[in-house]
């Protein structure tokens, strides 16, 4: 495959992605699915401390490929932040992330929030820099990977 074939195959994929906003009722098998697999077996977050009391309370994003399958997820917390942005790694790289990111942020403005915060795993940082957001503090340990927190202030 020559790098031009790709780039368009990787265009093709991003252009088909559907993002779409709902509770926990409606994206708790698909979501838990894609972050057990990122979180627990890819980066061995102990399974305890992936599911908690916050996801019935908060707005869920999938993105869903033009089958259903859905490939990516992140959550919009009642106090407005952002996370447990997971994508699976066939998608990685292709900006499914960033959509599921912008649909939060959306879904944020939608119900009036003025400012987001994330906990970024510090590789993570720039991509979440990119789309508005400033680290604020250092760096910390959480589920044993280093993190950094980000803000954004929404207009």
């Amino acid at each position: 495959m020559t790098p031009r074939f790709r780039l368009v195959s990787i265009l093709t994929a991003v252009m088909s992605i559907t993002v779409v906003i709902c509770p926990w009722s409606e994206a708790r098998e698909r979501a838990s699915a894609i972050r057990f697999t990122v979180f627990v077996e890819e980066q061995r977050v102990p399974q305890e401390l992936e599911l908690d009391e916050w996801d019935e309370q908060c707005w869920h994003a999938l993105a869903l490929r033009a089958d259903g399958t859905a490939v990516a997820t992140g959550r919009l917390l009642p106090d407005g932040h952002i996370g447990r942005m997971a994508v699976l790694a066939s998608a990685r790289g292709t900006g499914v992330g960033f959509k599921v990111l912008q649909a939060l942020m959306a879904k944020a403005a939608e119900l009036g929030y003025r400012e987001l915060v994330l906990n970024a795993q510090t590789h993570a940082a720039p991509f979440y820099a990119r789309a508005g957001f400033v680290q604020v503090g250092g760096e910390f340990d959480d589920a044993g990977i280093p993190h950094v927190e980000m803000r954004k202030t929404l207009a």
